[in-house]
């Protein structure tokens, strides 16, 4: 085995890896065959159940667009990025199938009547399951389409009218009709675009502090604005299952729409000017109206304004009504909360935020339901006697619920969990949900039993379970666990015991599938789906989980890869790619924590590392880097030092097991794992080489926070400045490869970013390589740029860390 590897680095180093020259290579390149086809490895479908589990659709999704495609034309505004033949998002992978499959005895049978082309999406089954509604991108428009459950036959409802731009397009009424938002039929011509500006671009303040994150696409110029409010000018249409339309009230800038659980009223939220420069759509300032099915305007519940002035902090927050929703237990029943703090986490009060109510026919006052000292975080529903209310604290990761009463606002609330949200083992979980008589998500309880689903940390790692919280007592009973060698979690319990759903099982070498259990009756698991292993090259593989010390003592985690058959004792050392991405934490304990399971199946995704343990390669893959600020200190200001103790222990481990080549390791990341893996190279020569997609190199380019730092530039020069890579550019003496989408919205990754730093890099006489993917944001669709990318990274990986040491020889 160990002469195999050898010979397989030498004939690829003989036969020449050199990178082509700066600007030579312009074409779309392919990697080599064994990542090409684990590219083109079969998709498997998504599955969405029916309410009492006996039937699933099976969601078959499309191959990822070309390049082409991704080119059509774009607007890029009001931080949207708008398809304008469409009125759609201009960036998606729709679906191209659709099939029910029986969970009991295993039929399949195919829907029929699909659109020709298929690009469908936002499918919603009607209350009674009786229809099934969805969405097909046309190429001059979104059309809404509808399937008949008894005949399992699909069925053109409109043409192309849906207005997708902002918030959810279509929703059904109890009464199987569809209540969709669709472009304004009136709105008449796009805008043109002026010959010449009508004068200059002026933005101006008065002294109120507006300080923002860097948000990408933003409205620039009038012309924009006439763009933005032709594309969201929207009109509410009910539609019939023979396709009659009616229209709903008056059109204008719909941002979204929200049908009451008894289908009598719709919240609808329009955006109004004055526009904004500098925040994007979702900021701008609009009103809360509420309707009536039939279109009459019953009551402006709210007027928010232009949300430009927020203060810092991951904790700040508007002033005025937010979150306004409907009761999902109750037929008409309107909740929201607001801040008392004016939505400045720094300001010591007893009532941060309260909660308020407010009934159908909204004549009466608002009623107050409860209040939180930290920032509400959203109320599950179950009946008028019991919701469980939750609320977090960024600043400290405190997570917070309780059990209240509706019906009665003067009870006090009841704390049921206390923690840190950042804490895995003592995760209790998440509660499970049903469907109540409005067709509305409530809270799947027995008295004072919530039914739960929790990932199940552990030292072992993630061991999934389902259990039963007693909210009166605070216990939790665990009803079923997952079990070695498999990681398996509850998708959807099926009766009011919980001894009967469905799970998601899997395990390294075995492709997640759907069982039927029933603990009750201690029958054994029934496969319901077969979904086939889509990598038949990674089968195999080896797979551990392995746990370590940084030099301070804290325990760290990774994941590691190597190719089937492999030994490290005859094979020896092999060449790595360590692949990560930072996370900050408020304690040691959690930090400490092992994230992941070992038994976990190997999931390929187009940025996965994974592709490389098919070139002979180790992968160290979720390689923890956690920063750690305890008490009053913010992690930001031990960044570097941990940061390299992290990579020095990941480093030392492999080595120690014999895995890796200490002078062969490169080091990988995407966005703030590629703003990691710049910071390594500048700080340290531990790696070979390193791989840096859509980061983020210069902090001064984000000076009101990133990530989780809260603090701004100017109350933290010096952690800005030291965290930039930039800063180090001229350290850096290891070879980086840098990848950017040229598209990229993301805040603060702006493709900036990239240029000026490979520029720095250049000016310093590094090795280095900027890669500039056209139309791509910050994750990349097109096959084409996909392919390319993992082109790239490997000719790299096998001229920089593989054939290292046949290079050095070379040079000498």
């Amino acid at each position: 085995m160990r002469k195999l590897f050898k010979s397989l680095s030498l004939l690829v180093f003989l036969i020449g890896t050199v990178l082509p020259d700066s600007q030579a290579q312009t074409t779309y390149q392919k990697p080599p065959k064994s990542i090409l086809d684990l590219v083109n490895a079969p998709s498997t479908p998504s599955v969405n159940f029916s309410k009492d589990g006996s039937w699933m659709l099976l969601l078959e999704r499309a191959d990822n667009p070309s390049i082409e495609d991704l080119s059509q034309p774009e607007l890029k505004i009001a931080g949207l990025r708008i398809n304008p033949a469409t009125s759609g998002p201009s960036r998606g992978r729709g679906v191209e199938n659709i099939k029910i499959k029986m969970t009991r005895g295993g039929e399949e049978k195919q829907i029929t009547g699909l659109p020709v082309q298929p690009n469908m999406g936002d499918f919603s089954l009607s209350m009674d399951e009786s229809y099934l509604a969805f969405t097909q991108t046309e190429s001059n428009g979104i059309s809404l389409w509808v399937v008949d459950m008894s005949t399992l036959e699909a069925k053109k409802l409109s043409e192309p009218i849906l207005n997708d731009v902002m918030g959810r397009s279509l929703t059904w009424t109890p009464e199987n009709k569809l209540l969709i938002k669709a472009s304004n039929p009136n709105r008449g011509d796009v805008p043109k675009k002026p010959a010449a500006p009508a004068g200059p671009i002026i933005q101006e303040t008065e002294g109120d502090a507006a300080p923002s994150r860097t948000y990408q696409d933003l409205l620039s110029n009038p012309f924009e604005e006439k763009l933005f409010a032709y594309f969201i000018d929207a009109q509410l249409m009910l539609v019939d299952m023979d396709g009659t339309k009616t229209p709903i009230g008056k059109p204008g800038m719909i941002k979204s729409m929200d049908l009451s659980p008894d289908g009598k009223y719709v919240l609808v939220e329009q955006i109004r000017k004055p526009f904004s420069y500098l925040v994007p759509a979702y900021r701008f300032p609009y009103d809360v109206e509420i309707w009536s099915i039939g279109g009459s305007k019953i009551k402006t519940l709210a007027e928010i304004p232009l949300d430009e002035n927020r203060p810092t902090g991951f904790d700040a927050t508007v002033t005025g009504p937010r979150n306004i929703s409907w009761r999902a237990d109750k037929p008409s029943t309107l909740y929201w909360v607001e801040a008392q703090d004016g939505g400045d986490a720094r300001v010591d009060i007893e009532e941060r935020d309260v909660v308020f109510t407010l009934n159908a026919p909204f004549s009466d006052a608002k009623k107050k339901l409860t209040s939180t000292p930290y920032r509400y975080a959203g109320i599950a529903w179950s009946d008028d006697s019991f919701a469980i209310l939750n609320e977090r604290w960024s600043q400290s990761r405190k997570e917070v619920r309780s059990v209240i009463n509706p019906s009665d606002p003067s009870q006090p609330k009841k704390v049921i969990i206390e923690r840190s949200s950042d804490d895995l083992y003592n995760d209790p979980g998440d509660p499970l949900y049903t469907e109540n008589e409005f067709g509305r998500n409530v809270l799947l309880r027995k008295g004072d039993l919530v039914f739960m689903t929790s990932p199940g940390g552990s030292p072992e790692g993630n061991m999934p379970f389902l259990s039963t919280f007693d909210t009166k007592t605070k216990e939790q009973e665990i009803l079923w666990r997952s079990q070695a060698p498999y990681y398996e979690r509850v998708v959807k319990v099926l009766d009011d015991n919980g001894t009967e759903f469905i799970t998601l099982k899997e395990s390294t070498d075995i492709q997640p599938n759907y069982w039927l259990v029933n603990t009750r009756k201690r029958m054994a698991p029934i496969q319901v789906t077969a979904f086939a292993h889509p990598y038949e090259s990674l089968k195999g593989i080896n797979k551990q989980l392995v746990t370590y010390e940084r030099n301070d003592g804290l325990n760290l985690s990774a994941v590691i890869y190597t190719p089937a058959g492999y030994n490290p004792e005859s094979d020896g050392p092999l060449p790595v790619l360590m692949w990560a991405y930072p996370r900050e934490y408020k304690s040691k304990e959690v930090a400490a924590q092992v994230r992941g399971s070992k038994y976990s199946f190997t999931r390929l995704s187009w940025g996965s590392p994974l592709y490389w343990v098919t070139r002979g390669y180790a992968i160290m893959d979720r390689t923890e880097m956690p920063i750690v600020g305890e008490g009053d200190k913010e992690p930001n200001d031990y960044f570097i030092e941990q940061l390299v103790a992290n990579a020095e222990a990941a480093i030392d481990h492999i080595v120690e097991l014999g895995i890796g080549d200490r002078d062969r390791i490169a080091v990988g990341g995407h966005s703030y794992g590629a703003f990691m893996t710049a910071n390594l190279l500048s700080h340290t020569n531990l790696f070979a080489a390193g791989i840096a997609r859509s980061g983020a190199y210069n902090r001064t380019l984000t000076p009101f926070g990133f990530q989780y730092e809260q603090r701004t530039y100017w109350e933290a020069p010096d952690v800005y400045f030291n965290m930039s890579p930039f800063s180090f550019a001229h350290k850096v003496e290891t070879p980086i490869l840098l990848i950017h989408g040229q598209a990229d919205n993301n805040s603060g990754t702006f493709p900036i970013q990239s240029e000026r730093y490979y520029n720095a890099l250049k000016g310093h006489g590094a090795t280095a390589r900027l890669v500039f993917l056209p139309n791509e944001s910050h994750g990349y669709a097109a096959e084409e740029s996909i392919l390319h990318t993992l082109w790239e990274m490997d000719t790299w990986l096998e001229k920089f860390v593989k054939n290292k040491n046949q290079m050095e020889k070379g040079t000498e």
